[in-house]
Parts: C-alpha cells; structure tokens; sequence
C-alpha cells in the first residue's frame, strides 16, 4: 500500500554522493515516506572507482544535473518535497522555481544567481577550485587538509579525514565557475525568478560554522526571494559545519526539515 506521505527527493552536492544521505533515507523512510537519493550524471557510489577515473565527470554543468533531477521527479506519481545540501540546495532552488516541489529546504546552501556574497571563508573553502581555472572543465579532489577546513571543521582532522575517505569524489569544476560567474547578475544556469508569486515555500539551514556556505550566505540568499510573496525562512544551527548533514546531532537538523516541509508543503494538483 502507498504511503499517504509525500515522497522526499535528496539532492546531494559537490564532492559527495548519494551515500552521504544514508541516516537521512532511513530516518525518512523511518518516518513513513518515499525517499529517493538520485546521483548526479557520473556519480556514482563507488567511491575509490571514481577516485582513479573521474573522468565522467569532466565539464559537468549546473543545467544537466538540474535536469536531471526534473526527469527524475517528473516520473513520480506526485511532486515530493525536496531537499538539497551544498550545491544540491543551489539545485533545489532551480527545481522549486521550475514549479517540481511541494516545499524545499536548502542545507549550507551555495547562493543562487544573483547573491553577491563571498566571505573570505567561502574564498578560502573554494580556492582548491577556483585557484586552478584549467581545472574548470575536470574534477578537483581535496586533500585531507582541505577538506576539514571546507567540510567539517568542527571535526578533528583524523576524525574529517575518516570522512572523507569514505565520502569524498573528486568534484567537477564546472559548477564552481559557474556559480562564481553569477554571482553579480541574474544569469546562468541558477538564474531564479526571485518574484516567482508560485513557488513552493523555502526553508534554508544554516551551520553556524559552515567555511563554504556561512549563515550570512543563506540571509543574503533568503532575503532576495522577499520581493516575492512566498514563504522563506531560515534556521540557524549554531555549531554546525558544512558537514551538517552527517556530523554529530545531524538528527535534529533532519527532523527539523521534515516537520518544516510537511507542514509548509503546498497542495498537489
């Protein structure tokens, strides 16, 4: 028998796969609903496989996993509420513009088109990338170093490291440089109709100690979406980094966003 629940749609973001939602899926499922974790195209969970060839994911663009995604949801029976981490919440902002979720919540998300802030935090976390434009159209891996500093710096470093072992592909480079080109005007591939009158209501999460995406990241991000007359919000976990979605206590985060969605969600039609 079908759950009456809405389905929920896990977007994951760069560096990471659909593994880094395991305690997100079972908790949600759990809790009695569908739950899907799509990869992005190339990704897959293999990760030391992706580690010696990562050579699928070269060029990837914002709009092909944006899409890939809408194919993904437009299979369902239903629109499911959506949640995305990192650039996957960059990605749930373009899916719920696009009209494909009930509710969405964005978790230490990257900024939209259009949202000129860039901490020096940000800078720093992003540099592996952004410091190396021939890698614009490969895949960028970070050491251990860099990856507790960007990820899970409220982790000890052996502790940051175990995670990215088990967790961490060499990214795409492609998504960083777009995100980095719009950050001064409403273009690209996440351009959002900030005066969108539908869109689904919107909740971003913020780790108090995220380096990539600080909560001042989301507010700025948050408050562009008040020219429109929908629902956004945002929640602040203090202590929390940009690993929020698997560091210790990531189940008051997730339990948060689900009561939030379920009870926002819009109708189906």
């Amino acid at each position: 028998m079908q759950s009456s629940k809405p389905a929920i749609v896990l977007v994951h973001g760069l560096w990471m796969t659909p593994k880094s939602w395991q305690g997100w899926k079972q908790r949600f499922e759990a809790a009695g609903h569908q739950v899907l974790t799509p990869a992005w195209p190339g990704v897959t969970d293999d990760v030391e496989g992706l580690r010696r060839d990562p050579s699928v994911l070269n060029g990837l663009r914002i709009g092909t996993i944006v899409d890939s995604y809408a194919s993904v949801i437009a299979d369902l029976d239903e629109k499911p509420i959506i949640m995305g981490h990192s650039f996957g919440g960059v990605i749930t902002q373009v899916l719920l513009d696009r009209g494909l979720g009930t509710a969405g919540v964005a978790i230490d998300s990257a900024q939209s088109a259009g949202i000129p802030v860039l901490p020096w935090s940000s800078i720093r976390a992003g540099f592996p990338v952004l410091g190396k434009p021939w890698k614009a159209r490969g895949t960028v891996l970070l050491t251990p170093k860099q990856f507790h500093y960007a990820f899970a710096n409220t982790l000890t470093l052996a502790k940051a490291t175990r995670v990215s072992e088990e967790f961490q592909i060499p990214g795409p480079g492609k998504p960083f440089f777009q995100a980095a080109s719009a950050l001064l005007t409403n273009t690209g591939d996440t351009r959002i109709d900030y005066r969108n009158a539908v869109r689904p209501p919107l909740l971003f999460i913020a780790g108090g100690e995220d380096h990539i995406a600080p909560p001042k990241v989301n507010r700025a991000n948050a408050r562009r979406y008040k020219a429109g007359s929908t629902i956004t919000e945002v929640k602040e976990f203090a202590g929390r980094s940009h690993y929020i979605v698997g560091e210790p206590g990531w189940e008051e985060v997730a339990d948060y966003a689900l009561t939030w969605a379920t009870l926002r969600a819009t109708p189906t039609d």
